[in-house]
C-alpha cells in the first residue's frame, strides 16, 4: 500500500468564513480527518507544516518545505501532497520544481472557497491531488499543481482569476493531464530541467514591472550594495521605455544580473526591435532574456541560480531558458 505524505501549509483550503463572510485561519484545520476517505487504499500521513496565508509564504519557508520533503523521501514515502494558499501557490510549486529531484511525485493543491462556503472546492482538490501523487504515471513530471480536476506543471501554471475555482491555467500549452475519479490521466510529457539542490538563499532579488512612461527612479532605488539581482517584466516582446536605460546600465556596471521577461502571459521575450529601449539594444547592454516564465517565476529561478553559486555564462544559461 502506497504511503502519501500530506503537508498542510495554510491558505484558504485551511480557512473558514465567519458570519460576515470574512475568511481567516482557524484553530482546527477543516481538512483534518480526510484520511479516512482512503482507508484500505492508501496510507495517508498528515502533518501541519505551517498555517500561513499564502502572502505570508517566503522563499525561506519554501526552502524549509523542500528540506522536509527530502527528509520524507529518505524514509520511503511514495508521494507528497502540499496544501497551500493560492496567491503564491505557483511560486512555491516552481521553487520546489527547481530544487527537488524527481524522486517521488510532488503535488500542490489549494482552494478558492473556504471550507464552510457553498461550493467549497478544497476537499475535492485535496482528494484529486492525493490520487495524482499515488499515480505511477506522475513520476518524472516535475512538481505538479492539481486544481479543478486539471493537472498542471509548476513551470508554466499561473493564477488567472481572483476568485474563480478554475483560476489555475497554463497559457499556450494547457494542462498536462486530467483527474477522473481515482485516476490521473496524463497527455503530455515535461522536458526535464536542471535541479539545484540548494541549502541556503541569496537575497535580495527584486522584480519590477515596466509601464508606459517609466523612468529610472525605481531602478536607482534598488541600486544598493546588498542587491543581488533584478528581474524586469518588460513591455510586449521585450522592450522598455528609454528613460529607464541609464539606471539599468548602472546596475549592469556593478555586475548585478538583470533578467528580462515579458509582462504578457502568452509568448516569450525576445530581441526583436532595434530602437532605444528595444530588445535588440537591451540584449547588447547585457540583459539576460528569459523565455517562457512569468516575472515571479523568473525571479525565483534567478535567486535559485545565484544561491547555487552560478555566475557569468553559467548563470545566464541557467536563467535564459525555462527548460535549461
Amino acid at each position: 500500500m502506497k504511503k502519501i505524505l500530506v503537508l498542510h501549509t495554510g491558505g484558504t483550503i485551511a480557512m473558514s468564513a465567519d458570519q460576515d463572510g470574512a475568511v481567516a485561519p482557524t484553530g482546527q484545520n477543516p481538512m483534518a480527518g480526510f484520511e479516512k476517505l482512503f482507508d484500505n487504499q492508501l496510507t495517508i500521513i498528515s502533518e501541519e507544516f505551517a498555517n500561513l496565508p499564502s502572502p505570508h509564504i517566503t522563499p525561506t519557508v519554501m526552502l524549509a518545505l523542500k528540506n522536509r520533503i527530502q527528509e520524507a523521501e529518505a524514509t520511503g514515502i511514495d508521494g507528497v501532497v502540499i496544501t497551500h494558499g493560492t496567491d503564491t501557490l505557483e511560486e512555491t510549486a516552481y521553487f520546489l520544481d527547481l530544487t527537488l529531484p524527481n524522486n517521488v511525485p510532488i503535488v500542490i493543491t489549494g482552494a478558492m472557497r473556504s471550507s464552510n462556503e457553498i461550493g467549497s472546492d478544497g476537499l475535492h482538490n485535496l482528494i484529486s491531488a492525493v490520487w495524482t501523487a499515488a499515480s505511477d504515471d506522475a513520476h518524472d513530471k516535475g512538481v505538479l499543481v492539481v486544481m479543478n480536476d486539471e493537472i498542471h506543471t509548476a513551470r508554466y501554471v499561473t493564477k488567472t482569476h481572483t476568485t474563480n475555482v478554475a483560476t489555475f491555467r497554463t497559457p499556450t500549452f494547457g494542462p498536462i493531464g486530467l483527474v477522473s475519479k481515482h485516476d490521473a490521466n496524463f497527455f503530455q510529457e515535461l522536458i526535464r530541467s536542471e535541479i539545484c539542490d540548494i541549502q541556503e538563499l541569496v537575497e535580495p532579488v527584486f522584480l519590477l514591472k515596466a509601464y508606459a512612461g517609466m523612468d529610472g527612479t525605481l531602478f536607482e532605488a534598488i541600486n544598493q550594495p546588498t542587491t543581488k539581482g533584478l528581474v524586469i517584466e518588460a513591455l510586449g516582446a521585450g522592450n522598455l521605455p528609454p528613460a529607464t536605460l541609464p539606471a539599468i546600465q548602472a546596475l549592469l556596471d556593478r555586475n548585478i544580473p538583470v533578467v528580462l521577461v515579458s509582462r504578457c502571459f502568452n509568448g516569450i521575450a525576445e530581441d526583436v526591435y532595434d530602437y532605444d529601449g528595444g530588445g535588440v539594444k537591451l540584449k547588447k547592454m547585457g540583459i539576460t532574456f528569459c523565455q517562457g516564465l512569468n516575472g515571479p517565476k523568473a525571479r525565483l529561478k534567478l535567486q535559485v541560480g545565484l544561491s547555487a553559486g552560478k555566475t557569468g555564462a553559467d548563470l545566464v544559461n541557467f536563467v535564459s531558458n525555462a527548460v535549461s
